[in-house]
């Protein structure tokens, strides 16, 4: 009996299947989750929220308030994404998920997309001026050149 060969993963190749949209509460991300959920449901792809909560330096890890106020985001983001999908049931038919991990807000999101199999990455236009020194997560994405980035205002 000839055995049957999958094929490979092909990225994008019949518009995307997984759109990962990157989330942190600011204005700008609501817009990217907003145009990346449009997408998803036009193209029937799945929706990847994700979340990267940041790693403080060790200094400011020392309270335990700190810490609890990144998880107290995740939380608080986690019921908005309810609340959203909850309105829209019944109109829109989507298929969504949320992740939410430690650490740099780039290398979680190349995590997230890689394995997610992305075959779109959408974020919101960065709204820190600290952005100047490291470069934003946005252009870092598309310098990455592994998948195709939108970049929301």
């Amino acid at each position: 009996m000839e055995e049957k060969q999958q094929p490979a993963f092909e990225r994008g190749t019949d518009g995307p299947k997984v759109i990962v949209v990157g989330v942190d509460g600011s204005d700008s991300s609501w817009r990217a989750a907003a145009y990346a959920a449009g997408l998803a449901r036009r193209q029937g792809a799945k929706l990847a929220l994700v979340h990267i909560q940041p790693v403080l330096p060790a200094g400011a890890a020392m309270g335990a308030p700190v810490v609890d106020a990144t998880h107290e985001v995740a939380e608080e983001l986690m019921a908005e994404i309810r609340r959203s999908t909850e309105r829209l049931q019944g109109l829109y038919h989507m298929r969504w998920e949320f992740h939410t991990l430690r650490g740099d807000p780039y290398s979680g999101m190349v995590q997230m997309a890689d394995e997610l199999r992305a075959d779109a990455v959408v974020v919101g236009a960065s709204e820190s001026a600290g952005h100047r020194i490291m470069g934003s997560v946005a252009v870092r994405l598309v310098k990455a050149g592994r998948w195709p980035v939108t970049v929301v205002p």
